[in-house]
């Protein structure tokens, strides 16, 4: 299996060829704590952390695709402001939506 993803952020586009699971688990997770704010980190580190077991590999491309957001909409959409962009709605933007992150 090679499973294609693109990452990108304001600055650059990176394209990451996956053959196996662990890895793009292991590549989600990297991009998830490394956001660049110590908020966004903690916040989809920890929902990552959370539900990336649960997920097939739909649901895998599902999260790839909410961590392309910039971090601003996304703390937008798990505290239910009015956001800038438009955010494609699936199961994996729904559960970041309700997400509650807990102080450990």
């Amino acid at each position: 299996i090679i499973i294609i993803f693109i990452f990108h952020d304001r600055y650059n586009i990176i394209i990451f060829m996956i053959n196996n699971i662990k890895d793009l688990k292991n590549k989600i997770i990297y991009r998830a704590n490394y956001r660049g704010t110590k908020e966004m980190d903690k916040l989809l580190g920890s929902f990552t952390k959370k539900y990336i077991d649960q997920f097939k590999e739909e649901e895998l491309k599902f999260l790839c695709d909410l961590l392309n957001y910039d971090d601003e909409n996304l703390y937008k959409l798990n505290q239910g402001l009015k956001l800038t962009i438009e955010i494609k709605h699936n199961k994996v933007t729904k559960l970041f939506q309700d997400y509650v992150y807990k102080v450990e």
